[in-house]
């Protein structure tokens, strides 16, 4: 497959529950913006892959149809928290493929104050194996199911390895360091390592309310164009998608009798493994990094899957400053999830968008200097996993 041209990209502010205007209209906001980045009109989209996790069918079409009724493809898509970088993949293979030329992904989420729960709670649900497995690793009553996974997670690292509790709120606190220079972020305030360890306990010795990121609204988009399409419009071609791959679970998921695992790290492992192979490149060639800190837990253990450093050095990762302007890898320019906001459908293309303007040079006040690869990683539980490598050409 080729390299994939971003052409477009588009994000609104992100909001609180409550505070954001409807799901459709934060969709349609965004495709136009990303539209009007690539320069491109909606008759130039040959197919739209729409994500979000929290809507009934065909949301996506009551996004798009007040930017244009072509008569287009349009794919409702639902993966969890990787859904919108799973509508990134499924445009990307559309034009990777040769099969089109011109493909819009889209994501947008109306969440709800409060922690995840299940909206059908009449029918099996998706996680009953996870639940299972965690309730079995995991005695932690009272605690709600999200944070359990995650926490779980970051407590068994710091059973292999030591890793103190203040390791996760030194993340927190470079998260909002990062997003106070983000006017698109949800909480730009600055925060220290002892604001995190002194916020409320929601986990005695294991997190507290500030490690977790916060339901949030918002919308993000990215036109995806090949190579012939790009000369032919004369479109920009510096940024490029010259590797991505998706996996999901495996038998380790349950087997390791590990929540690391269950959370997906063996997912991220693998599918960072492969993208690194196919560009011909590893960790040490990276630049700048948007991934998945749903919880300052999942962020510390993300840098050892993603081979950011080794297995058990995130903790020396961290305290050296590796992970911020001025160390080896910028991680989470944007704030992440943790500061920047998560709305489940729209995250993985807030994060294509950080880092298409990361390469672009155009980032402002969140700009890594002088930033030409960059890696992307967005996971969802039940599971799925994506993470897609960028280049400036």
């Amino acid at each position: 497959m080729s390299d994939v041209i971003v052409a477009g990209v588009g994000m609104i502010p992100f909001a609180k529950p409550g505070a954001s205007a409807p799901y459709h209209e934060m969709g349609t906001e965004a495709v136009k913006l990303a539209l009007a980045d690539a320069g491109l009109g909606y008759d130039e989209v040959e197919q739209a892959y729409v994500g979000y996790v929290y809507g009934d069918s065909t949301c996506g079409q009551r996004a798009l149809y007040p930017v244009g009724m072509t008569g287009i493809p349009i794919v409702n898509v639902n993966n969890n928290c990787s859904t919108g970088s799973t509508a990134l993949f499924m445009a990307r293979q559309m034009i990777a493929s040769g099969a089109l030329d011109c493909v819009l992904a889209v994501g947008f989420e109306q969440m709800k104050p409060g922690a995840l729960g299940s909206v059908y709670t009449d029918r099996p649900s998706a996680f009953e194996e996870f639940d299972a497995a965690a309730d079995e690793l995991i005695d932690a009553p009272g605690i709600p199911l999200a944070l359990r996974y995650f926490g779980g997670a970051g407590l068994s690292h710091m059973k292999k390895y030591g890793t103190p509790l203040d390791a996760f709120a030194k993340v927190r606190a470079k998260a909002s360091r990062h997003a106070k220079n983000n006017p698109l972020a949800l909480f730009r305030k600055e925060v220290t390592a002892d604001d995190v360890m002194n916020d409320q306990v929601i986990w005695p010795g294991v997190m507290t309310r500030l490690m977790a990121c916060p339901p949030t609204c918002g919308g993000a988009a990215a036109v995806l164009v090949s190579e012939r399409f790009a000369d032919k419009h004369g479109i920009g071609k510096q940024v490029r998608i010259t590797a991505q791959a998706m996996t999901t679970d495996t038998p380790s998921t349950f087997k390791a009798g590990d929540m690391m695992q269950l959370v997906g790290y063996d997912m991220a492992k693998e599918a960072a493994s492969r993208v690194y192979e196919s560009a011909g490149i590893g960790p040490d060639d990276l630049d700048v990094v948007e991934l998945h800190d749903c919880f300052a837990h999942n962020e510390l253990i993300t840098y050892e899957a993603l081979g950011l450093c080794g297995e058990g050095e995130a903790g020396k990762f961290i305290n050296d400053g590796d992970n911020t302007y001025g160390g080896r890898i910028v991680t989470n320019p944007s704030g992440g999830l943790l500061s920047k906001g998560h709305p489940l459908g729209a995250t993985g293309l807030a994060q294509c968008y950080e880092l298409t303007r990361q390469l672009r040079g155009t980032a402002g006040a969140t700009q890594v200097e002088g930033a030409k690869v960059a890696l992307q990683h967005n996971l969802g539980l039940g599971g799925a996993c994506v993470v897609t490598l960028y280049k400036r050409h």
